[in-house]
């Protein structure tokens, strides 16, 4: 099937052209002036702030004025990921898109359906002229995926609606109603270098599924930073000296590949024990990650490393760091309530960073987990940092836009919806802290494997999607104020 042939025609057509123009994290230039230049096209109030957020009004439909105004929002940048072998780059170059089925992928890359589809299906809202709704704001936010900056600079008085409809959720039949809060953790060091005294090896973890840190985070996949910890510590008996580390590289990606370089003595056992752990780890990985590879060699270097005591600092410190899971919700089945992923490590001249994503849907969790980063950072010398903190969504299940929509999920399709709250960060609890009275909702189509290069949006359920957004704008509750 052609491309441009896919229904519903409207919203392929602007994720087309959406994903012609670069648009990742803290470099969103070219999107914002994109979305700015189509609001105005359309002869539509349209401003964007301080910050860049692109705010568009629309008037209601004939008959509709009387209903509650709404806030339509996504964002406009996207987790940039691609394959180790593919050529590619994300600040020039558009997403090369292609039809595999039922699913749109990308070349080798992130599709950048997350959340590139709402903000297409927000755009085939606007510049429709028979799709009824109430009075809209188009709310498009920067820098969702690496801070949340976006929403953060959100004032309060700045948008005039009272329900909000986050279009950036990936399961077709939720409803989201809550979702979990964020900090960054960051644990540094620098050490002085010398000259190594044994032979250099070096390792190369590479085939991980990856994905995205929150919603992929209970699945057991491989973290190729913990994974390679694993191989390091095994090392630290034949005094091992660290040159370089390279792994990962979002923080709200789960890892796919990293790889060290570095001298031990001994290396006849080194090679020995490292050879039995990289078959227990394939053997302990087969059924999850049939991709993954792991390469070890000897190498000739005269590079400077680390000294013995300080590259067992490291080690520890990659090693006692908690990734994946930290608690299931007591409260709601099924519900990761806190976890961590230690999304980036690197070791270079010295200097070594370990970045993480610590989330949780308690605010108290959120930082016992941060804290137990912290001391298993700072037991081991390295000096650890917390920012870009941002609160969870509370789930608001009374809220009457959740029962209009629950009921016409169930009208619509012939069975419930899952009412849910998630485990990634949504924009909707930062926003709700400067509207504690707006009602919230996220919803959107099926996309499977988000902040990886095997991202996928599911045609049919696009098609599911549009009707049913179409049908919630159109049944909105009536204004009573």
């Amino acid at each position: 099937m052609e491309y441009s042939q896919l229904e519903p025609k409207v919203i392929w057509k602007n994720f087309e052209a959406l994903n012609s123009v670069p648009r990742p994290s803290k470099k969103e230039e070219k999107v914002i002036q994109f979305i700015k230049e189509f609001g105005e096209n359309l002869g539509l109030p349209t401003t964007v702030d301080e910050v860049g957020n692109v705010i568009i009004t629309k008037p209601a439909t004939s008959g509709m004025e009387n209903r509650t105004p709404i806030v339509m929002q996504s964002h406009l940048d996207m987790v940039c990921q691609k394959n180790n072998d593919v050529d590619f780059d994300f600040e020039t170059q558009g997403i090369q898109m292609y039809v595999d089925g039922d699913w749109v992928r990308a070349k080798g890359t992130t599709l950048g359906a997350d959340n590139g589809l709402g903000v297409a299906t927000i755009m085939s809202i606007l510049e429709s002229n028979e799709i009824a709704h109430p009075e809209l704001e188009a709310l498009f936010t920067i820098d969702e995926e690496t801070g949340m900056t976006g929403a953060l600079a959100l004032k309060p008085g700045q948008l005039k609606g009272e329900i909000l409809l986050n279009l950036d959720t990936e399961e077709d039949d939720e409803i989201d109603i809550g979702c979990a809060g964020g900090v960054d953790v960051t644990a540094s060091a620098k050490f002085d270098l010398e000259d190594s005294k044994g032979e250099t090896f070096k390792i190369e973890i590479k085939g991980l599924q990856g994905g995205h840190s929150g919603m992929d985070i209970h699945k057991g996949l491989g973290n190729s930073n913990k994974l390679l910890g694993r191989f390091l510590f095994s090392g630290l008996e034949n005094q091992i000296q660290l040159v370089s580390i390279d792994g990962g590289s979002l923080r709200n990606a789960i890892p796919r590949e990293a790889k060290a370089t570095f001298s031990v003595n001994n290396s006849e056992n080194f090679s020995s024990k490292i050879e039995q752990l990289k078959s227990e780890i394939l053997e302990e990985f087969a059924s999850l990650e049939k991709d993954l590879v792991i390469n070890i060699e000897k190498i000739d270097s005269s590079e400077k490393a680390i000294s013995v005591d300080d590259s067992k600092k490291i080690v520890f410190a990659i090693n006692a760091a908690h990734n994946g899971v930290f608690r299931m919700s007591p409260d709601v089945e099924g519900l990761v309530e806190a976890s961590n992923n230690v999304a980036r490590v690197e070791l270079k001249e010295g200097e070594i960073k370990i970045l993480n994503l610590t989330r949780s849907s308690v605010e108290s969790t959120k930082w016992e987990v941060a804290n137990q980063l912290k001391s298993a950072f700072e037991s081991n010398s390295l000096k650890t940092e917390f920012g870009g903190s941002y609160p969870g969504w509370k789930p608001k299940p009374e809220a009457e836009i959740i029962k209009v929509m629950t009921e016409l999920y169930e009208n619509n399709f012939g069975e419930k919806p899952l009412v849910v709250a998630c485990h990634a960060g949504l924009e909707c609890g930062i926003i709700g802290a400067n509207y504690p009275k707006m009602e919230m909702v996220s919803f959107g189509p099926t996309i499977k494997g988000a902040h990886s290069p095997d991202e996928r949006a599911n045609i049919p359920s696009v098609q599911k999607f549009w009707k049913y957004t179409q049908d919630i704008l159109k049944n909105i509750p009536i204004n009573n104020q």
